[in-house]
């Protein structure tokens, strides 16, 4: 959560709050009446969760509550800018389908409600429920302007419909302008409760403990460590599985300005401990767009963890030309950790029911026959940018190589592979359609790639106005916002010397989760 991101003024008084409240609600309900096709605004995502109306950013609270996995963020109910920050509130049952709930916890006098996680507290530790109705509790940050951060705590007893502030915040202040972003998971060997939160400007995390969630004990601080170049934010620390093992290992995540960073490492309950091997800054994602990246908490025993983050960058997101809203999350992904000659990084992968939205394959082709191909989207029955589409290049290639999405002659999204650099790469310097120095400046990705295989497979979720981009199967991922001048329907393959270059290319239209 990026507190220093400008806000509008905000109201002086819980009454003028609440007025202001009512009447935003009365807008947002005439505006959605009025509207003949909702969620079919210009480059609104299809398969992307945002909001109906208004700014949103960090997702929050992702936990699973029987059969129903629940989605908070930062949500602006007053305006389509950064302010007011309030917990919005969807569900789903498939993490692919959303359905819209009122407000969640609303910001309140002098008060912002900054991010934070939730639990359901189903052994009722904290005796705000009771055994037959154990609640659902949420800790965030409470944020008072150019004063004090310290974390608060807010309790369901209806599976997340209402919510009640607790009576005797905050539970844990430390008397510091900055201390946020709380992610509170349950231990089993220690049978208790761990919060990390971030110390921004120490470039700290630190780990608590606690048996009821609402006195915590001090354990350990993590770091500075890595990436010490912006403040730190929105910690995340889970357990996950080594690919093709039964072993695994936890990785700790932080955001920090316009970027993410991770460490993979052991956590004891008590401290967590780096790998020894791990001597370079290591990012989840290697496009710009992709912040305050947490997991989800609860999940049945059977299910692979699985995370979201919020699909804009710090430094231009107040000025991305959508409307009536502002910012959207990324695809849910599954994390794994995965060893390559001595260090562990991170492998995300889309979660699999995404293929619930395929419909029937477009178009399928074993090689491109020429040098310079240009697949027209409309010709094989799509009439919009919102599609999957898979390809693999050759890791021997002499010359760049790769596709162009969002396509129309002189612009589109280049993707594909750089042998000079030998890494993977994602170019949006043809699409920008409105005036952001930032966003013009922010504009080419590398990644490393794995050489040793023949061919480097490309998975390309495509949806509006959001490109991600899964390589060898989660090795590194991109995810870019592109706003074309035009319709730019077409994927066009990059002028190379060799016709064929490009294998394997299947396209596959997706349905609108709306």
């Amino acid at each position: 959560m990026n507190k220093n991101f400008n806000p509008i003024s905000r109201p002086k008084n819980s009454l003028l709050f609440s007025i202001l409240f009512a009447l935003s609600m009365i807008s947002i309900t005439i505006k959605s009446i009025a509207q003949e096709k909702p969620y079919q605004e210009p480059y609104r995502p299809q398969f992307h969760f945002s909001p109906k109306t208004n700014w949103t950013n960090d997702p929050n609270g992702l936990v699973y509550v029987k059969g129903v996995y629940h989605l908070f963020y930062q949500y602006n109910p007053f305006a389509n800018v950064w302010g007011h920050m309030t917990w919005g509130h969807a569900i789903s049952k498939d993490l692919i389908h959303w359905k819209h709930l009122p407000i969640a916890i609303p910001e309140e006098k002098d008060t912002m409600i900054f991010s934070g996680t939730c639990v359901f507290d189903q052994n009722n530790s904290s005796g705000l429920g009771s055994k037959q109705k154990p609640p659902m509790v949420a800790i965030y940050t409470g944020h008072v302007k150019d004063s004090n951060q310290s974390q608060h705590l807010a309790y369901s007893l209806d599976e997340g419909k209402t919510w009640t502030k607790y009576n005797k915040n905050p539970i844990l202040d430390l008397g510091k302008k900055d201390f946020r972003d709380p992610k509170v998971f349950w231990f089993a060997p220690k049978k208790y409760w761990v919060m990390c939160v971030n110390l921004p400007q120490e470039h700290q995390v630190q780990f608590y403990s606690s048996t009821n969630l609402l006195k915590w004990n001090y354990l350990s601080d993590f770091g500075p460590k890595g990436d010490t170049s912006g403040v730190w934010e929105c910690p995340d620390l889970v357990q996950i599985p080594v690919l093709n093992s039964t072993s695994k290992k936890w990785i700790l995540q932080v955001s920090l300005s316009e970027k993410m960073q991770y460490f993979i490492g052991e956590f004891n309950g008590v401290k967590f401990i780096v790998d020894s091997n791990q001597k370079t800054i290591l990012r989840p994602n290697a496009g710009p767009d992709y912040y305050a990246g947490i997991s989800y908490g609860q999940l049945p025993a059977t299910q692979l963890p699985t995370s979201i983050a919020w699909a804009n960058n710090w430094s231009y997101a107040g000025n991305i030309p959508t409307s009536p809203w502002k910012g959207a999350m990324t695809l849910p992904r599954n994390l794994f950790a995965q060893n390559t000659n001595g260090v562990w990084h991170l492998v995300q992968k889309p979660i699999a029911t995404l293929n619930m939205l395929r419909k029937k394959i477009a178009f399928q082709k074993l090689a491109t026959e020429t040098k310079d191909e240009t697949i027209s989207l409309e010709s094989i029955g799509i009439n919009s940018d919102v599609y999957e589409c898979n390809f693999e290049l050759s890791s021997a290639s002499t010359e760049k190589v790769g596709i162009s999405v969002l396509n129309d002659k002189f612009r589109g999204v280049e993707i594909g592979y750089e042998p000079s650099l030998k890494k993977v790469y994602i170019n949006r310097t043809k699409t920008n359609s409105f005036s952001d120095r930032s966003f013009s400046d922010i504009r080419y990705f590398t990644a490393p790639v794995n050489l040793t295989v023949d061919k480097i497979k490309f998975k390309v979720f495509v949806d509006n106005s959001i490109v991600e981009v899964f390589v060898n199967d989660g090795e590194s991922v991109f995810t870019v916002q592109a706003f074309p001048v035009h319709s730019d329907k077409n994927i066009k393959i990059l002028n190379t010397t060799t016709p064929g270059s490009v294998k394997n290319l299947q396209v596959y239209p997706l349905q609108s989760i709306w």
